[in-house]
């Protein structure tokens, strides 16, 4: 049995991630902002570094795998919060445990996107650019000035939309490009993403106020009903298993098929010379 770290393990899709981990019988190390083994903020730098030298010693420095699950919604009223929260903390996050992954010869890395990186459209390329770029108090800033361009509409029932969105879609872009590289994959250490949809969380009852009518819903839901956490874990676990050895920088969507309803025609695309 193996030794898997999972943030954001104290609700939703992280918790399901973890109850997932431990019923296969492995040894879970759960980071959250309470009732976890490790509490740690993973907004802050500070937190960040924390989080990785708990997972560290409770690990004795080898790991098997990463959920690094943990993350805010578009419902946040802080822009500059969500980049830190949803982009930069899981990425340094991993960063810092790539090493640990690497010694157990099989080590899985899978991150939670979301499917809004490809079906809202108030993506900034310059906050992307940054986010890619490490600059985090320059992304910060530029995300608090971003959310101004968005309609007052939509702001008002999503203050925070454009970083939330803008963040899945970098924090995509960084699984594609780093997962290929010689330090993660030489090193046998696999990096996945999931982008979930609509999934009932206390996350998304946060930004709807209440679980909402499918066939009322702001996007399509073909299959006329909400995912559930534990849909999601399912693919977490899967993504963390030592059998999964030949998939790495792959974005897989577990949204119900909102958006292939949203762009059937966008996916796949010819490479063009």
């Amino acid at each position: 049995m193996g030794t898997y770290a999972v943030t954001g393990a104290a609700s939703g899709m992280g918790a399901a991630s973890a109850a997932a981990l431990t019923e296969a019988g492995h040894t879970v190390i759960g980071v959250d902002l309470r009732d976890a083994e490790i509490i740690a903020d993973l907004g802050t730098q500070e937190g960040r570094a924390g989080a990785a030298e708990g997972i560290l010693q409770a690990s004795d420095g080898s790991l098997d795998g990463v959920a690094a699950v943990a993350g805010v919604g578009p419902d946040m009223k802080d822009p500059a919060a969500v980049m830190s929260i949803d982009y930069f903390g899981p990425v340094a996050l991993l960063e810092g445990l790539r090493p640990a992954l690497a010694r157990s010869e099989a080590g899985r890395a899978v991150v939670i996107g979301s499917n809004s990186a490809t079906t809202v459209p108030f993506i900034d390329q310059t906050l992307v650019d940054l986010a890619l770029a490490g600059e985090e108090e320059a992304a910060r800033g530029h995300a608090v000035r971003t959310q101004e361009d968005v309609p007052d509409k939509v702001r008002a029932f999503a203050p925070s939309i454009s970083a939330y969105a803008t963040s899945k879609f970098a924090l995509a872009r960084w699984v594609r490009r780093t997962a290929v590289t010689p330090r993660w994959g030489r090193e046998g250490v696999l990096l996945n993403a999931i982008a979930p949809g609509a999934v009932l969380t206390p996350l998304m009852i946060g930004s709807t106020g209440t679980a909402p009518d499918p066939d009322s819903f702001n996007t399509p839901m073909p299959l006329g009903e909400f995912g559930r956490p534990e849909e999601v874990a399912f693919w977490v676990h899967q993504f963390l298993r030592p059998e999964a050895r030949f998939t790495t920088g792959s974005v897989l969507y577990v949204d119900g098929g909102t958006d292939a309803a949203i762009r059937p025609e966008d996916f796949p695309t010819a490479m063009t010379l």
